[in-house]
């Protein structure tokens, strides 16, 4: 098909620019778990009516992001604990399925020298107390995991469970008083990708998810 018979994609609508605005607020963490969107200020930030407004944040809602609540208005969705255990045993899931492919593919050096660069920033972001970073970092760690096994479908598998991830994330960076330990972590984790049993490095990453689940279960009760 000639270049001249493809459509050009459509221009991004006032809509879908502030679902998307509102959308990173809440995987940046500068929208929290439970608070509540205020129409007429996110109106005049937007500088647009309500109208259009109200459709982006139904778009949200329709994803889970949001939620609404008759008579009271339009919330930040929190995650159940059940919500938690179930975002991590997706992701156990395929992570371990992309360990196996990079373990038996050979590709654990070039992934632990991947990962060394993530850690990295991490700890940078850990140096200056900055912990959104030290959330963001981490939630690259496991991406570039995945994205090592370059397997299409388990990299889209993981990209559907940004939101919720990243959900988590920011609710588990509180659960460390000292932001070095999550970066310890990691690199732990790296070194077990690098240099341990094809076993033990699996049982390395199911025992560090397993540890955010537990963080955030005691963290609520």
């Amino acid at each position: 098909m000639p270049v001249s018979d493809l459509t050009p994609p459509p221009r991004r609508s006032t809509v879908e620019h502030i679902a998307d605005e509102l959308r990173g607020a809440v995987m940046s963490g500068r929208l929290e778990p439970g608070e509540q969107l205020g129409e007429a200020e996110l109106a005049a930030h937007f500088e647009v009516s309500r109208g259009p407004l109200r459709e982006a944040m139904q778009r949200l809602v329709s994803e889970g992001i949001l939620h609404a609540i008759t008579n009271r208005g339009v919330f930040v969705s929190e995650l159940t604990l059940d919500d938690v255990r179930d975002v991590y045993r997706t992701r156990s899931v395929i992570e371990r399925g992309a360990l196996e492919i990079v373990i038996a593919e050979g590709r654990r050096e070039e992934t632990a020298a991947e990962l060394a660069q993530v850690v990295e920033r991490m700890h940078t972001a850990a140096a200056k107390g900055d912990g959104p970073a030290v959330s963001d970092a981490d939630q690259h760690f496991h991406e570039a995991l995945v994205e090592a096994s370059r397997s299409p479908r388990l990299t889209r598998a993981m990209r559907t469970l940004i939101v919720e991830t990243r959900m988590c994330l920011g609710e588990l960076r509180t659960t460390y008083t000292d932001l070095a330990t999550q970066v310890e972590d990691h690199d732990a984790l790296r070194l077990a990708i690098l240099e341990a049993t094809p076993a033990r490095a699996k049982a390395a990453l199911q025992a560090h998810l397993d540890d955010a689940v537990e963080r955030l279960v005691a963290k609520r009760t």
